[in-house]
């Protein structure tokens, strides 16, 4: 790759994470940046942005339960959003295009509607990755917008499918029969897989070899492959691990997603106007999803987050478009138009997404008035008990500090995680975890605080923008016990003990004294002659 286009990307990038905003805006920027220099989008960027996106749905696929896509807040919630925007999106264009506006009069209903169509999509990248930057894709939210986005995906390929007239091969029924056979080889071959670089090159071939490439192959669309095959080894245990391991390089990948979207070029003056027209339309998006999941009785803050994750335009759009321009369906003008309200929809998305919990604590009061007085079975209230300690996380480094507390204390640990699955397997080995959103403002209402019952909550999230505003939010809510937190870089440990924290943990920094303890009450070497071991 051109030296030139690394490094705008990677100073782009930079610069866009230091006004907090997530590193792709800069990437988009980038990529617009080096169309205006002359630059076309080669070949290899074309091949970094196909594997990336191929890459992020074979691990979605990992993580994902096909339950999930089976309740009605998904499927429901998909299918009618898009159906009311492409009546409404559509309808609204076929009626400017009587107006005489040189761009939309050459709209008929057909192009309207497949315009509508186009915008009924949310982008999968970017919400797969504004989740995975704030740890919540196994939250009600979470599972959620990736259900829906899924749900989606399975809509465009269907309509690519009709609208090109490519059936799949007879050979498409031969593979799909053979995955169950498939998969029994692919999970016990992961069973003996090792954890380093061989891993990493099985979950490649999975993607790009035995997904994409097979269906590819015989007709069937390749990303669709790549999502399957995810979706087949996801209840392994280590497909959590696998997922883990492919993380960076996807990341890297989808760089080249980002600066190809870019580089698709920018429209002329009225074009500009439609991209930005399109773009103010958006809240109206999220609005939409916002009244659909509140219909579904999920709670107006889960409702509201999820909606902000998905308030954006998709890849996909640009697809559908590009196709109905070959078929000649819309003018070409509009794939560029489309390009820019894909990059706007990502420029104002970002900050709505990492400011969601503090734009929801100001609209609560408004926005509880959508909620149904019926709850959604993963949002009922939880009963209150003798705790003492809460632990806020029960991944590894917080089940471990569960366990130490309880052997210690007794049953007076309270386990506290969004992720129903984790909660689950929490409950079958005899731990008390509830599935709870502690960066829900109800949650601190309902919490034992006042009469001093909680002496200690203990945060053990990777993610440290989640544990900061959750401490802020304890504090703020009266909690007056003490607050420990995990911490990865020294950096982080100042802003968590500015931000109310009382003690805070740098897990990398502290491993090795953690170590020598083991040893030293493990070891025989390590007893002092004359002095007795450590208890």
């Amino acid at each position: 790759m051109d030296p030139i286009v690394i490094t705008l990307a990677f100073g782009l990038g930079f610069l866009a994470s230091r006004v907090d905003l997530p590193p792709l805006v800069g990437y988009l920027v980038a990529g617009l940046a080096l169309h205006l220099l002359g630059f076309e989008p080669g070949p290899m960027i074309q091949t970094l942005s196909d594997m990336g996106v191929t890459l992020l749905l074979f691990t979605i696929g990992l993580k994902l339960k096909v339950r999930s896509l089976l309740r009605p807040e998904v499927w429901a919630g998909a299918t009618l959003h898009m159906a009311f925007t492409v009546a409404i999106f559509g309808g609204a264009l076929f009626a400017l295009s009587t107006t005489g506006l040189t761009l939309l009069s050459s709209l008929d209903l057909r192009a309207a509607l497949v315009l509508g169509f186009g915008l009924s999509f949310s982008s999968t990248v970017f919400a797969v990755k504004i989740l995975e930057e704030s740890k919540r894709s196994g939250s009600l939210n979470g599972r959620t917008a990736i259900g829906v986005l899924i749900v989606q995906d399975i809509v465009a390929v269907l309509f690519l499918t009709a609208s090109t007239g490519k059936l799949p091969s007879l050979w498409a029924f031969a593979l799909l029969a053979a995955l169950p056979v498939a998969r029994l080889v692919f999970l016990r071959l992961l069973d003996r897989m090792g954890h380093g670089e061989l891993q990493v090159l099985f979950g490649f071939f999975l993607a790009l070899a035995a997904g994409a490439a097979a269906f590819d192959a015989v007709g069937l669309k390749p990303d669709l492959g790549a999502l399957i095959m995810g979706m087949l080894l996801a209840p392994h245990p280590r497909a959590g691990e696998m997922a883990d391991s492919l993380l960076n390089i996807k990341d890297l990948l989808l760089v080249g997603f980002f600066l190809d979207i870019g580089l698709s070029g920018l429209p002329g003056a009225s074009g500009w106007i439609m991209a930005l027209a399109l773009v103010l339309v958006v809240p109206l998006k999220a609005a939409g999803f916002l009244a659909l999941f509140t219909r579904f009785r999920l709670k107006a803050r889960t409702a509201f987050i999820t909606s902000a994750n998905l308030a954006n335009y998709s890849e996909f759009g640009l697809i559908v478009c590009s196709l109905s321009a070959s078929a000649g369906w819309i003018d070409r003008e509009w794939l560029v138009i489309m390009a820019i309200a894909l990059s706007l929809s990502f420029i104002t998305a970002a900050p709505l997404n990492r400011n969601a919990d503090r734009l929801f604590s100001g609209w609560r009061d408004t926005l509880k008035r959508l909620e149904t007085r019926q709850r959604h079975p993963e949002e009922e209230a939880y009963e209150r008990g003798p705790w003492q300690i809460g632990i806020v996380g029960m991944g590894r480094v917080g089940t471990g500090a569960y366990d130490t507390f309880r052997e210690r204390f007794g049953d007076i640990i309270l386990g506290i995680d969004f992720s129903a699955t984790k909660v689950d397997a929490h409950l079958e080995q005899g731990r008390s975890v509830i599935e709870a959103d502690v960066a829900d403002p109800d949650f601190w209402r309902r919490l034992p605080m006042p009469d001093g019952t909680l002496k200690l909550l203990v945060l053990t999230l990777p993610s440290l923008e989640a544990q900061l505003f959750i401490a802020r939010q304890a504090r703020e809510f009266g909690y007056a016990g003490e607050i420990a937190a995990v911490a990865f870089f020294d950096d982080e440990v100042e802003a968590l003990r500015a931000a109310g924290v009382d003690t805070a943990f740098n897990i990398y920094g502290e491993a090795g004294s953690g170590l020598a303890a083991h040893v030293c009450d493990t070891v025989e070497f390590c007893v002092v002659p004359g002095r007795p071991p450590a208890a």
